[in-house]
């Protein structure tokens, strides 16, 4: 879909357990992984916005866009309010993007190649890599923001794949990209201190 620039959210509220400290804000470079994210969706975008605490420490001129509901649902929680945010600023969009603030190599022609394979059903649009699906990477219909929210209701449903597996949903292909590193899944996630260490390294491999 030529020109589709959706509205986005960065999943940036998740605990951080295994890294010890709020990841999106750990350095790769001499930057935040999170400034990493932003950048390479801020031309595949409009109206960018981070799903994140109220007091999330805010450099990044975006708006904060915490959770409706208590106590750390998960990430669909985070959709769920980055749909509410999208549907104010941008009424007549379709579908938000979702990235995590954890995955610094997002494809920098990510949106034209999920954008390509919507249809009139206004299904999830999600991304896959290395035979690895990635819920939080792809388009989601802003359509779904009630359905989600009548889900999350009920406190035992917490787990994305179960929703997912009751919508309709698009999978697209994007290929490990070769860097002097080795392959690199270009949705490398990052959640511990190795994580961090490994994507240092291809990070400099791409910078040479």
């Amino acid at each position: 879909m030529v020109g589709f620039l959706p509205p986005a959210i960065v999943l940036a509220g998740g605990l951080s357990r295994r890294m010890g400290r709020d990841k999106a804000l750990a350095l790769l470079g001499v930057r935040p992984l999170l400034a990493h994210v932003i950048e390479r969706l801020a031309v595949q975008t409009t109206a960018l916005a981070i799903n994140a605490p109220a007091d999330f420490s805010n450099d990044f001129g975006l708006p904060i866009v915490p959770d409706t509901l208590a106590g750390h649902p998960g990430p669909l929680a985070g959709i769920a309010a980055g749909m509410r945010h999208a549907a104010q600023l941008a009424p007549a969009a379709s579908h938000l993007l979702v990235v995590p603030a954890d995955c610094p190599f997002v494809p920098r022609d990510l949106v034209p190649r999920l954008a390509a394979n919507l249809d009139e059903g206004s299904p999830i649009v999600l991304a896959r890599s290395n035979g690895r699906l990635h819920p939080v990477v792809g388009l989601w219909p802003i359509a779904l923001a009630p359905a989600i929210e009548a889900w999350l209701a009920d406190p035992q449903n917490r787990k994305l794949m179960s929703f997912i597996e009751g919508q309709r949903v698009v999978v697209v292909d994007f290929e490990m990209v070769e860097t002097t590193a080795g392959p690199l899944d270009p949705f490398l996630n990052i959640n511990t201190p190795e994580d961090l260490l490994q994507a240092e390294r291809y990070y400099e491999a791409l910078a040479s």
